[in-house]
């Protein structure tokens, strides 16, 4: 049995050891009882918040280096640059 430990350390505050062989254990070494339908709702709310930051890696991934940015502030202005800037940012909105 493999657990989702990730969404049951969301569903579950309370879960200090994740075994996936004997199930999760708070602080006192008690058993916490599991439901998947918590460990299940869990798992949409983390995927959810993944996918809300998720733009900021892919905005990251795509911005020139400082350097470039300057150059292009140089030659361009400040209009030009945020032209460039921009395009990125509407390729990867804010949620």
């Amino acid at each position: 049995m493999s657990l989702d430990h990730e969404a049951i350390r969301k569903a579950y505050p309370n879960a200090v050891t994740i075994d996936d062989g004997t199930g999760a254990f708070d602080s006192n070494n008690d058993a916490i009882s599991l439901t998947q339908s918590n460990i299940d709702a869990a798992r949409v709310t983390l995927d959810a918040e993944a996918a809300a930051l998720a733009y900021q890696g892919q905005r990251k991934a795509e911005y020139p280096p400082i350097e470039d940015q300057l150059d292009t502030i140089y030659h361009s202005g400040v209009a030009g640059w945020k032209t460039k800037i921009k395009a990125i940012k509407d390729k990867y909105p804010k949620p």
